[in-house]
């Protein structure tokens, strides 16, 4: 989990992304939906900043370390556990 806390109103802004399950202070639960378009689009060659800008996340309330973090969790689950390993 990151160090950073998520503010009331940052809290706000991320749970009506239609990407997030759900969000508290300390952390964020995307869907399963998100986790797959997530790895779709990075086998196409795109960045995880962009994949998260393009899904409609601000970037400034998430953070680089949280966006790279989600990324090497979901690419390991995937390399070893296929489209399972997301869920």
């Amino acid at each position: 989990m990151s160090k950073k806390l998520f503010s009331d109103e940052e809290i706000d802004v991320l749970s009506k992304n239609k990407y997030v399950k759900s969000v508290s202070k300390r952390g964020i639960t995307y869907t399963d939906e998100f986790k797959s378009l997530f790895i779709a689009e990075y086998n196409k060659g795109y960045l995880p900043t962009q994949i998260f800008i393009d899904a409609g996340f601000d970037i400034d309330i998430l953070g680089n370390d949280r966006i790279w973090s989600a990324s090497k969790r979901w690419r390991k689950s995937y390399r070893e556990s296929g489209e399972l390993g997301l869920r």
